[in-house]
């Protein structure tokens, strides 16, 4: 994929790619809440005039139900995106910086139960750097791990 020389956005995205980019960053705008509400204090105001009927109260249900409905698709294709694109910056971060774990690159692939070993192990890391007297100091998750080994040992004696 070939990018612009002056700009963060590809130059081949796809009809419907833009499409969505445009319509989550216009829903998330200012303009589209005061749109909105704008669009549900005229429709509230018109009751009166409608005799707030079921078909005036079947207005406002059908429409923000479509709305509703279709924002659901396009706020999760710009969540995707957004969410692969940081975990290939973090990757990225993993993998050039020294003494880092490289069994975190791609750790969004991990199942909940191996997500969950991980975490204590950074959680063990944690208790390790709390015991340091300097806080500067780090440690690795190969060492949390030794230190997990160690306890676990201790603990069948």
């Amino acid at each position: 994929m070939e990018l612009h020389s002056n700009s963060s956005e590809p130059s081949n995205k796809g009809l419907l790619e833009r499409f969505s980019s445009s319509v989550a960053k216009a829903a998330g705008s200012s303009a589209a809440f005061l749109l909105a509400l704008a669009t549900v204090l005229i429709w509230a105001v018109s009751g009166p005039f409608f005799g707030f009927s079921e078909n005036w109260q079947l207005v406002i249900n059908t429409g923000t139900t479509i709305i509703t409905f279709l924002m659901v698709f396009l706020i999760q294709k710009a969540q995707n995106k957004e969410s692969m694109s940081v975990q290939l910056k973090l990757n990225e971060l993993i993998s050039a910086t020294k003494g880092a774990s490289n069994r975190l690159v791609a750790s969004e692939n991990l199942s909940e139960e191996e997500l969950n070993i991980l975490h204590e192990h950074y959680c063990a890391m944690a208790e390790l750097t709390k015991r340091t007297t300097d806080l500067r100091q780090s440690h690795s998750v190969e060492e949390a791990l030794k230190e997990t080994e160690a306890k676990l040992s201790e603990a069948d004696k």
